[in-house]
């Protein structure tokens, strides 16, 4: 599989912060690469140098085998970029905004009629043509947003949380439509923090802080680095400070939570444990309304890895 990103040893300074510190990674052709990290972790800042909107301290960034730079056009036109933050113009309809984002790269009319067709059923716009933004859904705008980045069908893309503040369907043609894209040839960068969305659509995932890479790998080779085994859940209606206590002495193999009427039991050994559980619930006579049990998640990585302390 060929290399379409390669960033090499990328350091971005600010004074005495390092918003990205020796950076390296690549992206491979045909690839989703979800790119994670809380607020403050350098995602933004790295995306915006490979883009060379930023000048960077130190490193290189090269696409297709050549050096990215803020004169490199060619590279340039083969780049789709959707921000989280929509931008189309509000005087314009759905059709024309596409159809200018569209003709900024491809000049012969006949291919960008049919690359905006392409764009418009990729994104389900098809009965908002002649619609202006300030008439269409949270939803639809965002699609429309996406359909604008994409209409000149380029082969790596940035996906910068793009299903934020929308609708269960909207989000869901969104994420089928990027799966589409990949399938047609494009490779993709995307970033979220919706940690469902990166185990379900990414091929590899990079979960960074501090502007490093703190872990990378397949969704399921990243579950497989985090100290908890498996979680048991019990809906406990009431529980007292005294049985907690107790039941805190029982499990010698997993640390207790309790909150809301919900007990989780996180052990750091071995799995199916919910029996086991389950016979000192009863022994103790401590009653639940439902039990079950789960696997680590990558949400369960993301925290052990970045810490459970809030982010500005």
């Amino acid at each position: 599989m060929s290399v379409i990103l390669e960033v090499s040893h990328l350091t971005k300074e600010y004074k005495t912060v390092k918003a990205v510190d020796d950076l390296s990674f690549t992206l491979n052709e045909h690839e989703i690469l979800g790119l994670l990290g809380p607020n403050g972790s350098g995602k933004s800042t790295t995306m915006n140098c490979i883009l060379s909107l930023l000048r960077y301290s130190s490193g290189s960034i090269r696409i297709h085998g050549k050096e990215m730079s803020p004169s490199a056009y060619d590279l340039k036109q083969e780049i789709g970029v959707i921000f989280q933050d929509v931008a189309v113009f509000e005087e314009l309809t759905v059709y024309d905004n596409i159809r200018y984002f569209c003709g900024l790269y491809i000049r012969d009319r006949k291919t960008a009629e049919a690359y905006i067709e392409d764009a418009i059923h990729l994104t389900g716009l098809e009965d908002y043509r002649k619609f202006y933004p300030k008439q269409l859904s949270g939803g639809l705008l965002r699609r429309l947003n996406i359909a604008c980045g994409i209409a000149h069908k380029p082969k790596l893309l940035f996906f910068d949380e793009p299903t934020v503040a929308v609708d269960p369907q909207s989000r869901n043609n969104i994420l089928e439509g990027i799966e589409k894209l990949r399938e047609q040839g494009a490779s993709v960068i995307y970033t979220t923090h919706y940690m469902e969305e990166a185990e379900q659509l990414c091929d590899r995932i990079i979960i960074m802080d501090k502007g490093k890479i703190l872990a990378s790998g397949t969704p399921d080779s990243l579950k497989s680095i985090t100290s908890v085994t498996e979680k048991v859940m019990a809906e406990v209606p009431r529980l007292s400070e005294e049985k907690l206590h107790k039941l805190e002495g029982e499990v010698t193999n997993g640390s207790i939570r309790y909150e809301n009427g919900r007990l989780v039991v996180s052990f750091h050994d071995g799995k199916d444990h919910i029996t086991h559980l389950i016979d000192i619930l009863r022994r103790m006579q401590i009653s639940y309304l439902r039990i079950y049990s789960e696997r680590p998640t990558l949400n369960d990585v993301f925290l052990e890895l970045t810490g459970k302390e809030l982010r500005d």
